[in-house]
């Protein structure tokens, strides 16, 4: 057989795999609640486990919220076969997604993700599997858009495949003790303020890590003589100032060819700054504590080059650099 011919042979069974799983969500999308998913699984016996795990990989290629099966699978299944239901349905869902996007439905990801499908090449290309390790423990995209995403970068299937299913875990782990901690809850189990305390630590924890990553991979912040010699040389970068328009049209003046995007508006407008994923985000403010509340917005949205102007327009200022807006 052809490399061509099993190409072929993989579309078709992944489309009509996908085909069947949205008429079957179709049909019966209001039957699926936690009441009727409970019913099912005593109902399959041995085999509840099982069909747990092919209802969550289903869920994921659908998008359906993982956290909610996850939780499910915990309160179903209890801490440890809970663990390898949700982690193993997890995983083949999201791989089921990935082999989607790069087989069959590429365009339709692409319009998905929008431009930011490009920092997630330049991360895969920088980093491989470490970047879809961080991506696992840093909710930078939605789980289940970020699989077909990630379908579309050069990462190699078995990377993809090892890195989702070992940093997965530890909210696997979190999500799972939470379910089985509000069955025993709701319950009234023995050891109950022991399990809900150990379900709220390993929450802790979970939270904890996508800090912990980003403090490790926080970028320094540059001064303003970097930014001035980066402006002098025209390197490809975007200033943008996140000061109030009143600020920036203020009494300080403001930096030449930077664009005021105020930090209250960030979210809303972020779609306005697509066209600049290829460049180096600088971020300047009065000081630096409203850029780096923006930083976080723009790394949670898929920016992986932004730095902060350390000083802000203080700095600036002090250093005797040309600003404009000042009559």
């Amino acid at each position: 057989m052809t490399t061509n011919t099993r190409t072929k042979w993989v579309r078709i069974l992944l489309f009509l795999v996908l085909a069947a799983g949205i008429a079957v969500a179709i049909i019966y999308r209001d039957q699926f609640n936690a009441a009727a998913l409970e019913s099912w699984i005593n109902q399959a016996g041995m085999a509840g486990p099982l069909i747990f795990i092919l209802i969550y990989a289903a869920g994921t290629v659908l998008f359906l919220p993982g956290s909610v099966m996850t939780l499910a699978g915990g309160a179903l299944f209890g801490p440890v076969l809970g663990v390898f239901v949700n982690l193993t349905g997890a995983t083949l869902g999201a791989i089921a997604s990935f082999l989607i996007a790069r087989y069959l439905a590429h365009g339709w990801v692409e319009r998905k993700t929008g431009g930011r499908i490009k920092t997630l090449m330049d991360g895969v290309e920088a980093e491989g599997w470490r970047f879809v390790a961080f991506t696992r423990l840093v909710p930078l995209f939605p789980f289940n858009l970020l699989n077909y995403a990630l379908g579309l970068t050069g990462i190699k299937f078995l990377q993809y495949a090892v890195a989702t299913i070992i940093f997965m875990l530890p909210g696997a782990i979190a999500y799972t003790y939470l379910g089985y901690a509000g069955r025993e809850a709701i319950g009234g189990g023995e050891d109950l303020i022991q399990k809900v305390m150990l379900a709220l630590a390993l929450l802790a924890v979970v939270a904890f890590i996508p800090r912990l990553i980003a403090q490790v991979r926080k970028k320094p912040m540059i001064s303003v003589d970097d930014l001035k010699s980066m402006m002098d040389r025209g390197d490809n970068i975007k200033v943008i100032d996140v000061r109030t328009a009143d600020d920036y049209n203020g009494e300080k003046g403001y930096i030449a060819q930077s664009v005021n995007l105020p930090l209250e508006e960030i979210e809303q407008r972020i779609s306005e700054l697509d066209d600049n994923l290829e460049k180096t985000i600088l971020l300047v403010c009065a000081t630096d504590r409203r850029s780096e509340k923006a930083a976080k917005i723009l790394t949670r949205n898929g920016f992986s080059d932004v730095h902060v102007v350390k000083g802000g327009m203080t700095h600036w200022s002090i250093h005797g650099y040309d600003v404009e807006g000042i009559n």
